[in-house]
This record gives C-alpha cells, sequence and structure tokens, in this order.
C-alpha cells in the first residue's frame, strides 16, 4: 500500500480524497513486513508504532525464555506477561528462534529477504558473530531498511557499551536537571529516553520506506539513547553551547517561564502555569493580586525569571489557602494551563480520558479479558483494533508456513533440530 500511496502525486490525491468517506480495516503500513529482533523498551516501542500503523511486525525471541521484558514484575497470572510486555508488544506475533545456530542464522536470513524491515537494538558487534548485521544482510537484503536502536551509536569511544534508560539520563545530563532543587537527582517516572529513542527511529524508518517507495533501495538507521537524550535538552543545550548558561534542578518549575509549577494547595497540589505577560495579569487578577502585574520585578518575563524566588514564593503562600478544586473552578475558561496533580486511579477515572477511549478492554488467550491503552495517534479512515501482545512462540508456525513458504514437515523438523520453538 505504501508504494502505491507514494508512488505518485496523483496516488496521493486519490488516497486523500477517500480518507473522509469511510473507515478502513487496513492501517497506512498494511502490507509492510518488519522483522523484529528488538526487546525490553526503546525496540519494541519502535515496532509497537509500525504494528498499529498496520505492519506485520513479527517479534524474534529466545526459545524457552523471550524478551527480558517477559518477566519483569508485575508478572500476570500466566508466567509469561509482565505489564511492560503487555504494553509494548500489542499487535505483534512471536516467533522463537535460535539465532545461535547455523540454520536460525540461515532462517532469519530468508525472513530479511521477505521483509521491508529489521529492528534490532542489540551492543554493536554482537549481531556480526551472526552474519545478522546490516552489512552482512544488505547483500541478500538490499532493499532491507535496518535500524539499529544502542546505547550510544555504532562509533566513538563508548560504542560498545551497553546501554540502558538511566545510564543515557546520567551521562546526557537529564538527570542533573530533573528533581527537587536541593535534593537528590531524581528519574524520570517512565522510562523517556527509552520512548524517546523509540519514537525517533519510527519517524526514520517511515522516512526510509517513503524513499523505498521511490528507489527501491534499503539503508541502515542508527538511534541511540545517548543522542537522544542529549538532543533532547533542547534550550538547555543552546543556552550552554551559546552563552556558557549552565542550569540546575527546579523541581516542577521551569527554567524560564515563571511562574509555572506544581503548587501544594490547601489539601493536594495543581499546576499553574502563565506562559506569558498577558497570562500572568490574567493569574494576578484571579488570585486577588493584580497589582503584581504592575511591579516592574515582575512586570515583564525577563523580569520574572530574574525574581523567581520571591515570585514563587509569594505563589506559594497563595495557592494554599484554597482546595486544588476551588482553584481549578477559578481558573476553568481562562487561557491559564493548569490541572491537578493526579495519581494513576485519578488518571482513568479522568471524564476525558473515558471519552476519547484510550483504554480497550481486548480478548487475551491466556489471561481473559484485559485493558490495554490504544494508540494516541488517529486517522480519519482507519481505527487502530488492539490486539494482545503474543505468548512465546505463539506464531511460529503460520509465519513459517505464512512468510517463508515452510510445509509441516519442515517446521516439525526444525522443531525437533531446536532451531525453533
Amino acid at each position: 500500500m505504501i508504494r502505491n500511496i507514494l508512488s505518485s502525486s496523483k496516488s496521493c490525491v486519490l488516497v486523500i480524497s477517500k480518507c473522509y468517506s469511510t473507515k478502513s480495516a487496513d492501517g497506512p503500513l498494511k502490507g509492510i513486513k518488519v522483522l523484529d529482533l528488538s526487546r525490553i523498551i526503546a525496540g519494541p516501542m519502535c515496532t509497537l508504532m509500525l504494528a498499529d500503523l498496520g505492519a506485520d511486525v513479527y517479534k524474534v525471541e529466545n526459545p524457552g525464555r523471550g524478551d527480558d521484558s517477559r518477566r519483569w514484575p508485575p508478572i500476570f497470572k500466566d508466567g509469561q506477561s509482565s505489564s511492560t510486555f503487555i504494553a509494548l508488544n500489542r499487535n505483534k506475533k512471536s516467533i522463537c528462534v535460535d539465532f545461535k545456530t547455523k540454520d536460525g542464522q540461515e532462517l532469519l536470513k530468508k525472513m530479511a529477504e521477505k521483509c521491508d524491515v529489521l529492528v534490532e537494538n542489540y551492543v554493536p558487534g554482537v549481531l556480526k558473530k551472526y552474519s545478522l548485521d546490516y552489512d552482512s544482510l544488505k547483500e541478500v537484503a538490499p532493499h532491507l531498511v535496518y535500524c539499529s536502536l544502542t546505547g550510544f551509536g555504532s562509533k566513538g569511544p563508548y560504542a560498545n557499551k551497553p546501554g540502558v534508560d538511566l545510564i543515557a539520563a546520567s551521562l546526557s545530563g537529564n538527570l542533573y536537571i530533573t528533581g527537587p532543587e536541593d535534593g537528590e537527582p531524581c528519574r524520570s517516572g517512565t522510562s523517556t529516553i527509552d520512548i524517546m529513542t523509540g519514537l525517533r527511529a519510527n519517524a526514520a524508518i517511515i522516512a526510509a520506506l517513503y524513499d523505498k517507495a521511490k528507489t527501491g533501495r534499503g539503508r541502515k538507521i542508527d538511534a541511540d539513547l545517548f543522542s537522544t537524550a542529549v538532543v533532547s535538552l533542547k534550550n538547555y543545550a543552546v543556552s550552554y553551547l551559546n552563552m556558557n548558561i549552565d542550569c540546575k534542578r527546579l523541581g516542577t518549575e521551569h527554567s524560564y517561564v515563571v511562574p509555572y509549577k506544581c503548587f501544594k494547595s490547601k489539601d493536594s497540589y495543581i499546576t499553574v502555569g502563565a506562559i506569558n505577560d498577558p497570562q500572568f495579569k490574567i493569574l494576578a487578577e484571579i488570585v486577588g493580586r493584580p497589582e503584581l502585574a504592575q511591579d516592574e520585578k515582575f512586570a515583564t518575563a525577563t523580569a520574572r525569571s530574574k525574581n523567581r524566588k520571591v515570585l514563587t514564593s509569594l505563589f506559594c503562600d497563595i495557592f494554599v489557602t484554597k482546595t486544588t478544586k476551588e482553584w481549578c473552578a477559578l481558573l476553568a475558561g481562562t487561557p491559564l494551563p493548569h490541572a491537578p496533580l493526579n495519581g494513576i486511579k485519578e488518571v482513568f477515572e479522568d471524564p476525558h480520558l473515558k471519552a476519547i477511549e484510550l483504554v480497550k478492554e481486548i480478548d487475551h488467550p491466556t489471561l481473559g479479558k484485559i485493558k490495554v491503552l490504544d494508540s494516541p495517534v488517529k486517522f480519519s479512515d482507519y481505527e487502530s483494533i488492539p490486539k494482545p501482545s503474543p505468548l512465546l512462540g505463539q506464531d511460529t508456525d503460520e509465519i513459517l508456513k505464512n512468510v517463508l513458504g515452510f510445509d509441516d514437515e519442515k517446521i516439525q523438523q526444525l522443531k525437533t533440530d531446536k532451531i525453533v520453538e
């Protein structure tokens, strides 16, 4: 489908004209086949998005063990499905292949010939031992878009070091700037750098598929946690590189916008920001201190940033006088960004979350009905219907038959030889 869509501008016009007529069961990446050799978080996040967009994702797992995240607690009662695995591997198919064997390597090479994309997140050099690196596979599959997600990329003194989210956060300065001003550095509540790296890799793969649709050529893509984490520093990086301005931890405060913080209320917390001078004037009026907007110490964004401690202290004293519900009522209908500090329970009781139907109930083969989060990206003509994460090796026979054309006898021999499971 992607080849037809991208082959000419006329095709694009045709597709767009159909977008607003009927819903389709086919995603925009229907027909794209992805060989997924990734595990844990960053790689599976990348291939999850490809699967959500309609691609066929064949998740290659180690026989008997599978993706390490299957065993990360909390684990469901079936013993092989964890919260992490279920969250990151919906809409995929699992095939168990021992690629440390010659036959396993040959099997995956055959799959690479049939697939459009390969995603892996091994330490550089590991897959070369099994002739599954890019240079080896491009000889048999020159059309393949080969994406490597690593800790530090393919060159430099750290290239061969294993990398994980927290280490990338520490080395990149992200950990240094996260946490309370006078407290310890804090890890992000989720694996933010893993997720960002997966998202960037996904975008690069789709761009490469766009080019492949025109040229027929594959290519190598490198995405790494460290580079992604450094790039995420955004304005902090530009300020340091050009003005030698260092930064520090500020808790929930913004580095330049003041006030912009999670304030303690009378009964809990409320997060409020005044992004510009007109918004600050509105906020000052709502809290009963309109004179603050006229005070030269606070009248402009630069002045408020310079007098951060004084202004923040004032608002801390103000917000603690009313409940979060009372403040939300006063702020409702204004252009000021604001929200209560929700716990996870409150998140899933939120009326807006229920209205957008982001939570879906699906049937799992061993767990019965379970709830999962749907894709946050919506199309006018396509609705993704989430399918449960696969059991270990659940789709081995189907993939060998439908992708490689193996008959039952061949598949049974591979199982007997412990090449597949």
